[in-house]
């Protein structure tokens, strides 16, 4: 009898959802390598070191760098984790297979609609920055891509749907799993969420790329995208939630503590997370101080599944340490495996996150915005938010996922330890600076100052920060090599063992759902999808019924 080679053994055979899964994942860590390459250039333009001229004729601009920077990294890398966890998570769960066919149409669409994107921002013709701003103009390539790439995730938002109704007839009366179900508020979250960007997208960009509209309204377009650009924070932020509400806890050696607290904390996201855009158009005219108001209320909201979730996840990891024979009051901290890479990824993250939320909290505050609005303050906040918690939280999974998917063992753990806390040290440097930066001497964002000897000489005080955001850089740039070899050599090895990381590490609550009332009200996703478009008709309805009844379209302008 024959004998095959581990390394010829088909590691999808049983779960073709794994193959797709890894195919997402790499994609977008692809992008990442992309995008991530021009992180270290934005902190050098901060440390008033300019390297874009080097890379002429490649890259044209400061703008078209920080273009490919956001784009990548904020709305691709983005996605396509969610896409990989967010379906493949609850499929496992659930013991279903998605439908494979939809699931490789959404994989095509993501790849297809990425090139299509790529090449005007390659060439130089949609430097326009993720926002993409109107009346800043791009090539219709960038906007047909990014329109089927975005549409691709509402494929993956339908098999997440598919699988959770079928477990509702299967299992009449029975609560959903939590891993399926947080995802599919996620989902559903996310199909009202990226509404705005598809209308502006779809209706307006699209035609006045094409020539078939002579202009658009900077305010609508703007209101359009900020209905979704806020709400796409928690779009990138709950798979990070997902992980570590139900894996996490198991990692670190212990339980989740309450699996009802887990669903209330996902459905308050899906009720608050949508109306809550013009705390982002505070210096806009056009919208009345009162509506802007009710959004700033509406976000205040969202601070409590925020606060609910670090409350639960502080509880699961004294659990775990407890568990791993950690004593005294704070002798559970140490007692936690640090020295596992998925796990210090993620314990690292939460730990950022801490005082990113906090920023929040000022930058959704109707006169504490004023002091940092449009200044080195915001980019600090959304990379101690997206770059610490929701790319570590998808790099330490990464650690363990990879193997689990196709069975090579992780290269070298020591290193993808060491890239964490190399990550770790350098974003929360570059992103402490750039807050003080921005809050103490108001230097502006999205602004190419080190091309500037006026600039330099007017922020010529904070020298000393801008020299951090150099060392930064570098810090990053060093992580990044690091974790990017850890997982490419995992992925790209031949050599396989099937001995660990069988099954996803799935952790169990120690208060469950079953007979408890406040799961059992959770349970009605429909009546609380409902609640949540009312809410979305009351705080955004009248504003966007002005603006579509009284557009003030204008042509479209290339800067760079």
């Amino acid at each position: 009898m024959a004998v095959i080679p581990l390394s010829k053994v088909d590691a999808y055979a049983g779960h073709p959802e794994k193959k797709l899964t890894l195919y997402m994942l790499m994609l977008g860590f692809a992008a990442l390598l992309l995008g991530t390459f021009f992180g270290p250039l934005q902190s050098f333009n901060y440390g008033g070191l300019d390297l874009y001229p080097y890379l002429k004729p490649l890259i044209q601009s400061y703008y078209q760098g920080l273009s490919l920077h956001g784009v990548l990294n904020a709305i691709v890398f983005t996605q396509l984790m969610a896409q990989a966890l967010l379906v493949y998570f609850p499929a496992r769960e659930l013991g279903y297979r998605p439908n494979m066919a939809l699931a490789w149409v959404s994989w095509w669409m993501a790849l297809v609609g990425l090139l299509i994107a790529a090449i005007p921002l390659l060439l130089n013709a949609a430097s326009v920055l993720y926002t993409f701003y109107a009346p800043l103009k791009a090539h219709w390539a960038f906007y047909v891509g990014a329109a089927i790439f975005v549409l691709s995730s509402w494929v993956s938002a339908y098999l997440v749907l598919q699988m959770w109704l079928r477990f509702k007839r299967e299992n009449p009366g029975k609560i959903t799993p939590l891993v399926t179900y947080m995802s599919l508020i996620h989902w559903l979250m996310w199909f009202l969420a990226s509404l705005g960007l598809v209308v502006e997208v779809a209706f307006f960009l699209i035609p006045w790329s094409f020539g078939w509209i002579e202009g658009v309204d900077p305010l609508l377009m703007r209101t359009l995208f900020w209905y979704t650009g806020h709400p796409i924070v928690y779009f990138w932020l709950l798979p990070a939630y997902v992980v570590a509400y139900t894996i996490l806890p198991k990692l670190a050696g212990g339980k989740l503590i309450s699996d009802p607290l887990a669903r209330l904390a996902f459905l308050l996201f899906l009720l608050f997370s949508i109306p809550v855009g013009f705390h982002h158009q505070f210096a806009d005219p056009g919208i009345a101080p009162g509506w802007k108001f009710i959004h700033t209320v509406l976000t205040m909201m969202v601070a409590v599944p925020s606060l609910m979730t670090a409350f639960t996840l502080a509880a699961s990891l004294e659990n775990a340490g407890r568990a791993r024979g950690g004593k005294g009051l704070l002798g559970w901290i140490r007692a936690l495996p640090w020295n596992n890479p998925s796990v210090l990824a993620l314990l690292l993250g939460l730990i950022a996150f801490i005082p990113g939320g906090a920023g929040g909290i000022v930058n959704a505050s109707f006169t504490l915005n004023q002091a940092v609005h449009n200044t080195t303050w915001i980019p600090g906040h959304f990379h101690l938010q997206v770059a610490t918690l929701v790319t570590m939280a998808v790099m330490g999974t990464a650690f363990w996922l990879i193997p689990h998917l196709t069975g090579k063992p992780l290269v070298r753990p020591g290193l993808a330890w060491a890239s964490m806390w190399l990550w770790f040290i350098g974003m929360f440097i570059m992103t402490f600076t750039l807050h003080w930066m921005g809050f103490l001497w108001g230097i502006p964002r999205r602004a190419h100052i080190a091309e500037s000897p006026a600039a330099m000489e007017a922020y010529r005080e904070s020298a000393a920060w801008m020299v951090m955001n150099i060392v930064s850089g570098i810090i990053l740039l060093v992580a990044a090599v690091m974790f990017f070899y850890v997982i490419f050599a995992t992925a790209l090895q031949a050599r396989r063992d099937f001995s660990e990381h069988q099954e996803i590490p799935f952790a169990e609550a120690i208060s469950k759902p079953e007979g408890n009332s406040l799961a059992l009200m959770t349970e009605r996703v429909g009546f609380w999808f409902g609640v949540a478009v009312v809410l979305i008709l009351v705080a955004y309805g009248p504003v966007l019924f002005q603006m579509f009844t009284n557009m003030n379209p204008v042509p479209g302008m290339r800067l760079w």
